[in-house]
């Protein structure tokens, strides 16, 4: 549901969402997902890099705050975990690495639980990404 009277209650009419991370310096923002993910903004606007991920609107915007870092604050899904993580590492992006909840395997840095395999790491700015694979359909395209 996008907006409108819920049990009888006015809501916000919600038209939209996107994705968005803050950059304290956004060129080196634009060089990180431009070399290891391929990305290029489809859009520029005052110092804002606006992308399409799969599907998903990205936002990257000038800020002089800093990321928290300790929550993954995008993600992307992969059909070959292992393969990517083995990419992006030889691109020098380094994983962070976490205990796991109980009932998962981690090994390497990467969590599995049978049903998603994840990794995080951080990006130039210092937010936490992460990247996953799905054993089923990933929850973006699961049906409602």
């Amino acid at each position: 549901m996008l907006a409108g009277d819920v049990d009888g209650k006015d809501r916000m009419p919600i038209i939209g969402s996107y994705a968005k991370l803050p950059a304290s310096d956004v060129e080196r923002a634009r060089g990180f997902y431009k070399e290891h993910f391929g990305l290029e903004p489809h859009f520029e606007e005052g110092g804002h890099l606006r992308y399409d991920v799969a599907g998903t609107p990205l936002l990257l915007y000038p800020s002089t705050g800093s990321a928290s870092g300790t929550h993954d604050q995008f993600g992307f899904v992969v059909d070959d975990l292992d393969a990517e993580v083995e990419r992006l590492r030889g691109e020098g992006v380094r994983f962070e690495t976490f205990p796991g909840p109980p009932g998962v395997t981690m090994r390497d840095g990467i969590m599995d639980n049978g049903l998603v395999k994840a990794g995080w790491f951080s990006d130039s700015e210092g937010n936490l990404i992460s990247i996953a694979q799905f054993a089923g359909r990933p929850p973006s395209l699961a049906e409602s």
